[in-house]
């Protein structure tokens, strides 16, 4: 089969021509698996998709059109109304970011007790450090006051997981800086819970040249260093 080992990008799918050669062509969206509801995802359009082999396949199939050009995955699930962010609010997100990425190396720490996979050795000796500690703020639904005087207080528990998460999403290719495309799957999962995130990654973009290097990152997630 020609097409066994022949990668097309996301929205085609590989294709055989009258000369046995493998090509890529756009994917019929209706020709897409059925997909639970869970599994819907909301387009830039505003308008709910099946699944993202149906949003890739349309905006294929829109491939040189303008409409196909600014079509991307918005967010996971169902489209639904986003608030609008406001400056309070995307002052106290990187709080709550910061927080959640803390929890989620713990979390992973844990499942590696178990059946080790989640995290590198290198990461896991890191991470020890922090799930030992026993000053250490536990997962739960935590005021801000009480997250920005942990920040204060017990800072460099934060420093490392703000520094995996931008390297987990720094991976096409490998060079200290973040797309749009690279920072879409972290962004897709969280505009449903959490409406600051696209405006929070635009102010990160301290130059606007439409990258995030790692510097400012970090200075978005208030880490000096």
């Amino acid at each position: 089969d020609p097409c066994r080992n022949f990668h097309c990008k996301r929205g085609k799918v590989c294709h055989v021509d009258k000369q046995g050669k493998p090509i890529c062509i756009c994917q019929d969206p209706a020709a897409c698996p059925s997909t639970k509801d869970y599994e819907h995802v909301c387009g830039t359009d505003n308008k709910t998709y099946d699944g993202t082999c149906q949003l890739f396949g349309t905006k294929c199939q829109l491939e040189g059109t303008k409409m196909g050009r600014q079509l991307h995955l918005d967010y996971m699930g169902s489209c639904k109304h986003i608030p609008h962010c406001t400056d309070y609010e995307v002052d106290q997100f990187p709080l709550r970011m910061r927080d959640w990425l803390k929890n989620i190396l713990m979390q992973y720490y844990e499942r590696d007790l178990d059946t080790s996979g989640f995290l590198t050795e290198k990461q896991r000796s890191k991470v020890k450090k922090i799930y030992q500690n026993d000053k250490r703020l536990m997962a739960g639904n935590h005021a801000v006051e009480l997250l920005l005087h942990d920040f204060e207080k017990n800072y460099h528990m934060y420093v490392y997981p703000v520094h995996w998460q931008f390297h987990q999403l720094d991976q096409h290719p490998v060079d200290r800086l973040l797309t749009h495309s690279e920072l879409a799957p972290l962004r897709a999962s969280l505009v449903p819970m959490e409406h600051c995130i696209t405006r929070f990654f635009q102010e990160c973009d301290g130059d606007q040249d439409k990258l995030i290097a790692l510097k400012e990152w970090c200075h978005c997630f208030g880490i000096k260093e």
